[in-house]
């Protein structure tokens, strides 16, 4: 990842965040990422920094239910930096992370519409699942991610 550094999150990190989330993604994303995530999680999470800023940001934490797991909530990479390994290095960082707290199952969702970001975690050494009817309530399909470490 030519010119980036990741770093932790702080708390202090969403108001920018949520400033670009809507746009990088082009259509309305920012309720799937509360404050309460870089609240709570900032620790796990990790910013990608380039000459022109933030250039990425990955929103994942330790599961305290799930004793093996750690799982991938949020990330985003500025359109002009995309392809260039941003997210890619940060979820190697964040598999790190994993294994440092004792963790050896990573998993993440998806839209089923997203083809960029299924396309992404098969690379990355994802098995991927079908879409789940009613993931998240009434009509919310949703496609699972599961890598072990």
């Amino acid at each position: 990842m030519t010119g980036h550094a990741l770093r932790a999150a702080t708390p202090g990190d969403y108001d920018a965040i949520a400033a670009v989330v809507d746009d990088w993604w082009g259509r309305p994303v920012l309720p799937a990422l509360p404050r309460l995530f870089l609240d709570h999680f900032h620790r796990t999470s990790l910013i990608a920094e380039g000459s022109g800023g933030m250039a990425g940001f990955l929103i994942g934490f330790v599961s305290p239910s799930q004793p093996g797991e750690a799982y991938i909530h949020f990330v985003g990479v500025v359109p002009g930096a995309r392809g260039s390994g941003v997210a890619r290095s940060m979820y190697e960082r964040f598999f790190g992370i994993a294994r440092d707290h004792g963790r050896h199952v990573v998993r993440a969702i998806t839209a089923p519409v997203n083809e960029r970001s299924i396309a992404f975690h098969r690379r990355m050494g994802f098995e991927v699942g079908n879409p789940v009817p009613d993931y998240n309530g009434p009509g919310t399909r949703l496609v699972t991610f599961v890598r072990t470490l």
